[in-house]
């Protein structure tokens, strides 16, 4: 690290704790992408638990033993409806914020999800599965929201010079969700059939906690002054998070990007997808978030256990394997957070991604010779670990700040509502082909992934501009101004449509 990227460093780190900016943060995070994450990892680590519930409570309801394919049904519909609810939940996000503006909303949310943590807890003593059902759906809808108002909240409360920073902190907390969910299931801990649906509560406390907090902090500033109007309240606000001065260029910023709006009410996703002006954002964000949802990242999820088994690791240290790949997922993100504002989105993309590629291509050929050497599965498991750091430090993290950063406040909610809708869609369409792409192309099935990551890494390095210091309004022109084979915007959108 040179002497720039140190006086960088501090000069960052000096900016969160002059407010109560950091302390935003981290009761938005434990409020929002924490508890998506949990519910993510931890329905795997409950499986037996609850396929034997679902047969007991079929039992004690029916006198008679459910069949297999009965248990199975059921069992998936309890994992699959978590991504229906949060798909949604996603798709509720602009008429819930526009309504409630971003404060109250959150607090709607985390309200909801106390309220719902009823149903999940008295599932198991009233042997009702169905309640087990509703709550998954219900868990669901309140990530798929709470995920968007959260990276909302926190890109209308940050600064441009340390935005990309600020909101990487959403893709964080995801992930350190995930390794709690994990660490949390531990037969140590929480991880024994007695207590299941406790420990599918245990993220609300956070939500719990953020109720009341929360109250005490202001609404995001871009919306206090752009939707609201209220100029004082604006720059409250500011000084409240990011410690005392008159904020005076970060309020003529928002002014000019109010008087583009014209006190226009917040767009739909079919306003927005209308737009002509917008359609690069558009297609950025359809390429980027679906190559996330396809890159391999579930493929890797789904095969490291039976990698690590193959390596000669014993099967009851192999949850603390899978620790250790979550631990380096925070890690990761969290060094990406001090790069991204140095090094920008694009380089970190496009590294990411292709860095991803060349892995899968890797990962292919070591499984195809995993049985020629016992040094191969080893290898593997390395390859494993680096691909999840070149996710977590890529694409999962850097993708975050995109929304808040390329649409104007008018199409925001419209944006996250899009990528919410992508993101889910895309979980419960991989969820269903991922089996099928196995049995028929077995270990290939990493070519494709390798493909994806590749067209990914291409779009953001020849199309994709740097949004690193700008304004939403100087991002819109650098998309305005994007020129493909020598055409101008409106000639290639043209041939397309």
């Amino acid at each position: 690290m040179d002497v720039q990227q140190r006086i960088n460093m501090k000069s960052v780190l000096k900016e969160l704790v002059c407010g109560k900016a950091l302390f935003l943060i981290v009761v938005l995070g434990f409020g929002g992408t924490f508890q998506t994450g949990f519910n993510l990892t931890v329905i795997s680590s409950t499986s037996p638990y609850i396929q034997s519930f679902i047969n007991s409570s079929w039992t004690y309801r029916y006198g008679e033993h459910p069949g297999e394919k009965t248990v199975t049904l059921i069992w998936s519909a309890v994992v699959s409806l978590f991504a229906v609810g949060a798909l949604v939940g996603s798709m509720t996000v602009r008429c819930v914020t526009s309504n409630l503006g971003r404060k109250t909303a959150m607090l709607f949310n985390s309200g909801l999800a106390v309220v719902f943590t009823i149903f999940m807890y008295i599932s198991r003593p009233t042997n009702s599965f169905e309640l087990l059902m509703l709550s998954r759906f219900l868990f669901g809808f309140t990530s798929g929201l709470g995920g968007n108002i959260h990276r909302l909240y926190l890109g209308e409360s940050s600064p441009k010079k340390i935005r990309g920073m600020v909101m990487l902190t959403t893709a964080t907390f995801l992930f350190f969700g995930k390794l709690s969910g994990q660490f949390v299931s531990l037969r140590e801990i929480l991880g024994c059939e007695e207590w299941w649906n406790i420990l599918l509560c245990v993220p609300t406390c956070f939500c719990a906690i953020q109720m009341i907090i929360l109250p005490f902090l202001p609404d995001a500033p871009r919306y206090i002054l752009i939707e609201k109007g209220n100029k004082e309240e604006c720059r409250k606000a500011l000084q409240f998070l990011w410690g005392p001065g008159d904020y005076k260029l970060e309020i003529e910023e928002m002014l000019a990007e109010q008087a583009v709006i014209q006190g226009e009410n917040s767009k739909s996703l079919l306003d927005m997808l209308r737009v002509k002006h917008l359609r690069w954002q558009v297609l950025s964000l359809l390429v980027i978030c679906g190559c996330i949802q396809f890159c391999g990242i579930s493929a890797i999820t789904s095969f490291s256990f039976d990698i690590f088994l193959e390596a000669g690791i014993p099967v009851d240290k192999i949850r603390h394997v899978t620790l250790g790949i979550g631990t380096s997922e925070v890690f990761t993100s969290i060094i990406s957070s001090f790069l991204i504002e140095s090094v920008g989105r694009r380089v970190l993309l496009w590294i990411g991604f292709g860095g991803m590629s060349v892995i899968m291509a890797l990962i292919t050929v070591t499984l195809y010779l995993k049985d020629s050497s016992f040094v191969i599965p080893y290898i593997t498991v390395f390859l494993v670990f680096l691909f999840n750091i070149f996710y977590a430090g890529g694409p999962a993290a850097v993708a975050q700040p995109l929304n808040s950063e390329i649409f104007i406040q008018s199409y925001r909610p419209a944006a996250f509502m899009f990528t919410g809708i992508l993101r889910w869609l895309g979980v419960a369409i991989f969820g269903f082909m991922f089996p099928f792409l196995i049995a028929a192309l077995k270990s290939l099935s990493f070519v494709l992934f390798s493909c994806v990551c590749l067209i990914a890494a291409l779009f953001v390095f020849f199309i994709l501009p740097e949004t690193k210091g700008k304004t939403p309004l100087e991002i819109s022109q650098e998309f305005k101004n994007i020129r493909v084979c020598g055409s101008s915007e409106d000639e290639v959108l043209e041939i397309k449509l």
